[in-house]
């Protein structure tokens, strides 16, 4: 049987100290994705306390997406978010690959246009210059993750028409097969509802919760070269930053 500490007398309530423990248990793969949980009489057995207390640890853990229920079946561990580190600069693929995802990205959309205001003030363009827009769907083991839409200079949109882009990110073709060294990216995160067309696209519910990043990438002399709107579901995906306190 896995191993639960057993909850103490301290100002901590019984019922966080059990999600605690239970979040433990399956951050270190004793319950790993889609496992079920003991039922809530045993729970209550295993810890000591009520199942009323049981009870509020498992609606907390629900409500954060670490465990869902399915009535008359019992309490299951979720899957784990994918997740990508924001400590450097990398294409959602190359990030993806090396964690063992299959990737796949669904090209609906790729022709040159009149750059809208704001995409134009970023890149550093005359309003109404031409642009390249990509729009892709970017898939996670064959599931819509996200929706990304990239504009960069005509010339190389119209270069990557030749290009996998179903198969490859365009940070690497750009680096790897067309020699622009890639600086650094600026970031701008919010969040937004999703509309038809979003939802749509990543298979929700209109009106679900998304992540929004507008990315500015610059190649290494500091031109503007990429700029992107992602927008992320946030049931499957979550960005992670770790940051150090200086003196």
């Amino acid at each position: 049987m896995t191993n639960f500490r057993t909850v103490e007398l301290s100002p901590v309530p019984l019922y966080t100290q059990v999600k605690e423990n239970l979040r433990e248990r399956i951050l270190d793969g004793s319950y790993p994705a889609h496992a079920k949980l003991p039922a809530e009489s045993e729970l209550s057995t295993i810890f000591g306390v009520s199942r009323i207390t049981v009870r509020q640890a498992l609606n907390d853990l629900q409500k954060e997406g670490v465990i869902f229920k399915i009535p008359g079946k019992g309490t299951f561990v979720s899957k784990p978010k994918a997740f990508q580190q924001l400590t450097q600069l990398e294409g959602f693929g190359e990030a993806m690959g090396r964690m063992g995802y299959e990737i796949y990205n669904q090209v609906t959309s790729h022709k040159i246009i009149a750059a809208p205001a704001h995409v134009a003030q970023r890149l550093g363009l005359a309003a109404g210059a031409d642009v390249a827009e990509i729009k892709r769907v970017r898939h996670l083991n064959r599931e819509p993750v996200s929706l990304e839409v990239t504009y960069l200079p005509p010339d190389i949109g119209e270069r990557l028409r030749r290009e996998d882009l179903a198969g490859r990110d365009i940070f690497l073709i750009l680096e790897n097969d067309y020699g622009i060294a890639l600086g650094r990216a600026d970031l701008q995160i919010d969040a937004m509802l999703a509309d038809d067309t979003l939802a749509h696209a990543l298979r929700i519910e209109a009106g679900t919760a998304l992540l929004r990043i507008e990315r500015l990438t610059h190649a290494a002399d500091g031109t503007p070269l990429d700029f992107e709107y992602l927008y992320f579901r946030g049931d499957a995906f979550q960005y992670r930053l770790q940051i150090a306190r200086r003196g």
